[in-house]
């Protein structure tokens, strides 16, 4: 059992939670994402976008249906995007009615449940392309993968009201799974190359009480890593000579051991996110202590050695995974959108079993910055990696840069990304709170209304707030009665000074802090206020000194939000710039497409041209002058034209 004195915390339903007030800094992204983009995405998976890289996924699906005729294109795994995007568009249906999402999310749903086989079984690349395959590349050919993003799209859609359908539909998906997987004779004793499934299966535990898929979720854990490698059994009976995957090890897909004997995060980034967010659920539902304390060990090296200041992980593209400890280079970052989803799937399930400020800093720090990098501002155009700083021009000519893109593109070939990030979005209510028999949590700071229970008793707690711009934040409580309870609110890492207020009353909240969360346990009455005030000021932030890649530079960051400097602000050759230890930092609005942004404006120090006979090299000390400087929340670069960027700066 897990050790005495750790209470599991629930996840607040979707439902009860609504994000209010559309001006505010969420409000604006969730009128954005049902407005415009999950219709654009819909048009980009039915390839009516001119310009935009080929989908073919939900025709993939009416060649599957029967309804068209043709050849599967796309990747193996190109039927995650439509279910990604089902799930999204799900999400934006419970607390809003919009009958042009709900007639697309009607149309293809409708289209995914027609292709579906007589033994449950769903994949067009399988139905279409190659039926006499199914289930033999498990290490490649992701297979589960993709169910179990169908899995978790049926769980969202069956909480939009009237919609049952689908649910049932993919139930017999999972069914056909459990048929074919497991300990059992004449079972595969196999997992997935691409972890997804394990937490989808634990998500249809949760809707459906069904403990056929709690075990299944549990052998496909338990079994990754032992001896001998599925993979390499499967590979023999394929008769293959070398794996497609040229970087292939048991490594990249987290089966070089069994999960509790991982210590380090290695392999790809995105995979790695997802098996340690399944683990931490598993460790949840089973009160499994020795999965959540190796959950806890691969956090530490996660957080501590192999992630960037804006919540990317992920060092490398070859592989998109991870490499050593501190290698961290902001020019050649691939930090992929999605492994920074990934980051904070697991967070939040790491707060559900231990409550503690650095999985909600964390989860606050890759959402406000990676995360939201992957998207532009008007909300069409795209990352895919997540570069900390670039030099455009270089990035044409050198074949180790090729996966950093010079301006954000309409759609990938490759397309996990921008439907991964909708779903997301979609479902930023459920990361906000949490709670227990008597405590209500509040992780993360987002203008919303939560209804929950309390006994017999429903309270409703509205959060009222202009976070991140600034650090004041209300709470009211609304209850019919007198209602004894816990409020838990964060304090976050970056909050150096903080007050905090009840019914207009300061509060002295040291003896109520626990792991960075002041607890307040008492009688609520109906209207009761509770103020938190954070001073929010500008901070220059270093690296560890073994970050040997930005040794001697500065980050500006101020509050949860890491800043960056652009070309079109602050010239050419941004690495002729420095920032003094002692620079003075002004707030100011945004322009344009970045009004509602706070900018930040300081006064550095520039390297004057050289002399000019214009040597490669020369012993004359370089002269400096003071220059303006212009700093834009990180997210938000790159939505002005082609240019320079860069998070870290010479510090003077």
């Amino acid at each position: 059992m897990m050790e005495k004195g750790i209470k599991k915390k629930k996840p607040i339903e979707m439902k009860s939670v609504k994000i209010l007030n559309q001006n505010t800094f969420w409000g604006q992204r969730i009128q954005q994402l049902r407005k415009v983009i999950v219709p654009y995405q819909w048009k980009i998976l039915n390839d009516d976008i001119p310009g935009a890289p080929k989908s073919h996924a939900l025709e993939n699906f009416r060649i599957a249906a029967g309804y068209s005729s043709g050849e599967f294109y796309g990747m193996v795994f190109q039927d995650s995007d439509v279910a990604k995007l089902i799930e999204a568009t799900s999400y934006c249906l419970l607390n809003y009615r919009d009958p042009d999402l709900e007639r697309l999310l009607d149309e293809s749903v409708n289209l995914v449940m027609k292709a579906q086989q007589s033994d449950g079984y769903l994949n067009t690349y399988f139905i279409i392309k190659e039926p006499e395959r199914r289930w033999t590349n498990l290490r490649e050919n992701h297979e589960l993968y993709t169910a179990g993003h169908m899995i978790e799209a049926a769980v969202a859609h069956y909480q939009v009201p009237g919609k049952t359908g689908f649910f049932e539909t993919i139930t017999r998906l999972a069914n056909h799974i459990v048929s074919n997987f497991g300990t059992e004779i004449n079972k595969r004793k196999g997992y997935p190359g691409h972890p997804e499934i394990e937490f989808a299966l634990l998500k249809l535990y949760r809707v459906s009480q069904d403990r056929r898929y709690l075990r299944l979720a549990e052998f496909f854990i338990n079994q990754r890593g032992e001896k001998p490698w599925y993979f390499d059994l499967e590979a023999k009976k394929r008769n293959e000579i070398s794996p497609t995957w040229p970087f292939w090890t048991p490594e990249y897909c987290q089966a070089h051991l069994p999960v509790r004997e991982q210590k380090e995060a290695v392999g790809h980034a995105v995979r790695a996110m997802y098996l340690y967010s399944a683990m931490a659920d598993l460790a949840y539902e089973t009160d499994d202590e020795a999965l959540f304390e190796t959950c806890k060990i691969l956090w530490n090296d996660v957080t501590q050695h192999k992630m960037y200041i804006t919540g990317g992980i992920g060092s490398s593209s070859t592989g998109e995974a991870f490499t050593l400890s501190y290698d961290l280079p902001p020019d050649r970052a691939y930090a992929e959108t999605c492994a920074s989803i990934g980051l904070i799937f697991w967070a939040q399930r790491m707060l559900h079993l231990d409550l503690d400020h650095q999985y909600a800093d964390v989860m606050e720090r890759a959402l406000y910055n990676n995360v939201l990098s992957g998207v532009s501002l008007d909300g069409m155009k795209y990352f895919y990696a997540n570069p900390l700083e670039i030099w455009p021009e270089v990035c044409q000519k050198r074949s180790d840069l090729a996966h950093i893109k010079t301006v954000r593109q309409p759609w990938f070939d490759c397309a996990c990304c921008p439907t991964n990030l909708a779903r997301l979005l979609g479902s930023i209510g459920q990361y906000i709170y949490s709670q227990d028999e008597n405590t209500i949590y509040v992780h993360l700071f987002i203008e919303s209304e939560v209804t929950f229970q309390i006994g017999s008793e429903t309270v409703i707690l509205r959060q009222k707030t202009n976070y991140p711009w600034d650090g004041d934040v209300m709470l009211q409580i609304h209850s019919h009665g007198h209602c004894e309870f816990t409020l838990a609110i964060r304090v976050p890492g970056w909050c150096k000074q903080a007050e905090l207020l009840i019914n207009g009353k300061i509060f002295d909240r040291s003896s109520s802090m626990e792991k960075g969360y002041v607890k307040l346990k008492r009688f609520w009455n109906e209207d009761d206020r509770i103020e938190l005030s954070m001073t929010i000021s500008t901070e220059l932030v270093r690296a560890h000194p073994k970050v040997r890649s930005v040794s001697g530079k500065v980050a500006v960051c101020q509050g949860p939000i890491v800043y960056c400097m652009e070309e079109i602000d602050n010239g050419p050759n941004l690495a002729r710039i420095a920032l003094p230890r002692e620079a003075k930092f002004t707030v100011q609005p945004g322009k344009e497409i970045l009004k509602d942004i706070n900018t930040l404006q300081a006064v550095g120090l520039r390297l004057k041209d050289p002399s000019l006979d214009n040597r490669l090299y020369s012993s004359e000390k370089h002269s400096v002058e003071e220059v303006p400087l212009q700093f834009i929340p990180y997210y938000a670069w790159n939505n002005r034209g082609t240019g320079e960027m860069t998070v870290w700066v010479r510090e003077s």
